[in-house]
């Protein structure tokens, strides 16, 4: 458990932990000299039977509040001191109202100096500080009145401190990963680099090798300190000291206002969309644009506030804003922040971090607000539910996880548990089942159109589906659901394209007729039919619209194509195959050449070497050199045995040739008589 102190200067709260504790925080010689603390003091308690209690000793001076807000981030138990002289002065309610923006919501109100005055003083002034903490996170504080000095009231305490840390429920180091907020940096001889901060989330031991962020340095912790004693590991809740070693790491590359954390986490951002209160102690609203120093953990950064709509903030109300931060920062959903009025003389207001990653503002951008309200939730569940409803698009579960640092298994639970449908193997996002219902008609209702508009095509490109049944939907998630129609045999996916499950592009009317006047140019010399120019010509159809028609019958598996101008019956193919391993069944060695293939089909030179070539790559032959060989059976390449090759016909002309003038006596054939020379 750590406990921080919090109050005015002078008030003894150095003193107070110093009594608790035995350790004096002022360790700066300054500080020695002027009697008062200025920088962070840290000590820690030892109770029987406890895990050690850490205690941040904070200044109180108005010039420190700087100092004091790093000290009070990531705290488990605040003592708020008050002096019985004094009383309620200003700093006690700056660092009320900062504890209350904080949402610390644990503690105990101290009035100290009591040997100072008389008992009715001490009631008048804890009477004083009840009114003053009604409202807040410390309404229900139990008080103590202590005389540092003496000893008075310290045995009460110290037992209160011993229940509070039984009743500390720790932040669990599984389901989140590393982040301790750096408040000092040093250096050892012999040991190097050594960083100290209170853990938030997460667990760390020696070995492990993490990042600094904002920076980026990488860093492996070489040894650990928990509350003064070493520790091969320490947890969430803990203030620790990092001994850390790695290249690039110096003192000064590292202090105040880093985090040391997990890897995956570093994203720094400059740009946050929070949950912002202003106090009500506030004489104007807060406006857009307004310069702030803004707080977040043991950072102090200058920024910007964004208010959305220009619609200003006022005194004792909130909204979501967006603060523009003039440096980086490594900053999650939930971490809690302060604003400071940009001369840091006074607080402003506070919150909560609900988006980390935040986007340009944009008006009317109503899907943004709507995320915005979602993620303005708690806890996790709720989140998630509620982005689930607001993103059509998907959650990013990537994202999800990493802007409220959850490990994948808790991501994956909170699945479960909304019933969320999860698409995506690299980059997995989560959608409604509504939604993923309504993706996946649309798919198929797309595809249906397209055959009707277009019967001829043989499926409609992916990328043009996803443009119209899926628009805007990342094309992981539209492949997904892509392969879950067709293990479900409701699409068909071939060469980019999806189609219904049987379609048969070439089964239309036109294709039909021109088939059935193609077919028989092509069955009467089988082994060699005419090129797709000439059938082109002979029937007087565009040669494009044809060879698209022979294509879809390619893909139907009636044609097989051999070059861009032959294509082939399949059974004339598997029957030339057949001779192919007829003549290597006979030839010498089981090798033939192409003249041999050529005789035994009474086809021309070069039609046989193209046949061969489409044989050597269906698996058929196998060239070697000027030779090939039998690689695979006809049968077991294409399931049957292989038909007889017909008899070659005389050659006739190409359809729609005129016929030749027979020569006259005496006269070649082909010859031109002189007269026509």
């Amino acid at each position: 458990m750590i406990v921080a102190t919090a109050g005015h200067i002078d008030h003894g709260k150095t003193l107070l932990v110093r009594r608790l504790t035995g350790i004096d925080t002022d360790r700066l010689p300054e500080e020695k000299r002027r009697g008062i603390s200025i920088d962070l003091g840290f000590a820690h308690l030892r109770l029987p039977g406890l895990p050690p209690i850490g205690f941040v000793d904070v200044p109180g001076h108005e010039r420190f509040v700087r100092n004091m807000l790093a000290g009070v981030c990531g705290i488990d138990h605040v003592l708020l001191v008050v002096a019985a002289d004094d009383g309620v002065m200003p700093q006690t309610r700056e660092h009320l109202a900062i504890l209350d923006l904080l949402g610390v919501d644990r503690g105990a109100i101290v009035i100290t100096k009591v040997d100072r005055v008389g008992p009715g003083r001490v009631a008048e002034v804890e009477s004083e500080v009840r009114a003053l903490v009604a409202g807040t996170t410390l309404a229900q504080a139990s008080a103590f009145a202590v005389s540092a000095q003496v000893g008075d009231g310290i045995a009460p305490l110290r037992e209160h401190l011993a229940q509070a840390a039984h009743r500390q429920v720790a932040v669990a180091a599984e389901g989140r990963r590393f982040r301790m907020a750096l408040d000092r940096s040093f250096t050892i001889a012999g040991s190097g680099t050594v960083v100290t901060g209170t853990i938030f989330a997460g667990s760390v031991q020696v070995g492990d090798t993490l990042l600094l962020s904002p920076s980026g340095l990488q860093a492996r912790v070489r040894g650990l300190q928990v509350q003064g004693h070493a520790a091969e590991r320490a947890i969430a809740g803990e203030r620790c000291a990092v001994n850390l070693t790695g290249p690039g790491l110096e003192r000064d590359s590292t202090g105040r206002g880093d985090w040391l954390i997990d890897p995956t986490l570093h994203e720094p951002t400059r740009r946050l969309d929070v949950r912002l209160r202003v106090l009500a102690s506030e004489a104007q609203p807060l406006r857009h644009w307004t310069p702030v120093h803004l707080h977040l953990a043991t950072a102090d950064v200058t920024a910007r506030v964004v208010v959305r709509r220009d619609a200003p903030v006022a005194p004792g109300e909130q909204a979501i804003v967006q603060l523009l931060a003039d440096s980086p920062l490594p900053a999650l959903a939930g971490d809690r922040f302060i604003l400071r009025d940009v001369s840091a003389q006074r607080t402003l207001g506070g919150g909560r971090v609900i988006d980390p990653f935040a986007s340009t503002p944009r008006r009317r951008d109503t899907m943004r607000a709507a995320v915005l309200e979602a993620l303005d939730r708690e806890p996790p569940e709720q989140v998630l539910a509620g982005l689930l409803g607001a993103c059509p698009q998907g959650v990013d579960l990537d994202r999800f996880a990493r802007r409220a640092n959850l490990q994948p298994s808790v991501v994956e639970a909170l699945c479960a548990s909304t019933k969320a449908v999860v698409l995506g193997r690299d980059h997995p996002r989560a959608f409604e089942a509504a939604r993923v219902a309504a993706v996946r008609e649309a798919l198929l209702a797309s595809v249906r159109a397209f055959h009707a508009r277009q019967p001829q095509a043989n499926g409609i490109e992916v990328a043009q589906l996803a443009r119209i049944a899926a628009p805007g939907l990342p094309d992981e998630v539209v492949q997904a659901l892509l392969r879950e129609a067709v293990g479900q045999q409701k699409l068909e996916l071939a060469g980019g394209r999806v189609r219904l499950p049987g379609f048969d592009a070439a089964a239309n009317a036109a294709d039909q007729a021109l088939w059935s006047k193609v077919e028989p140019l092509l069955a009467r010399v089988p082994q060699s039919p005419p090129q797709v120019r000439e059938i082109a010509q002979g029937l007087r159809v565009d040669e494009k619209s044809l060879q698209a028609m022979l294509q879809r019958r390619v893909r139907r598996g009636e044609l097989v194509r051999v070059d861009e101008q032959r294509v082939f019956l399949r059974e004339a193919i598997i029957a030339l195959a057949g001779v192919a391993e007829r003549v290597a069944a006979t030839a010498p060695g089981g090798r033939f050449n192409a003249a041999a293939f050529r005789d035994a089909t009474g086809i021309g030179r070069g039609l046989a070497i193209q046949v061969l070539e489409h044989l050597d790559g269906a698996g058929v032959t196998m060239r070697l050199g000027d030779e090939r060989r039998l690689r695979r059976p006809v049968r077991e390449v294409y399931g049957q045995e292989p038909p007889a090759l017909p008899p070659a016909p005389p050659p006739a002309a190409p359809p729609g040739a005129r016929p030749q003038a027979s020569a006259r006596p005496g006269q070649r054939p082909g010859r031109i008589p002189p007269r026509h020379r």
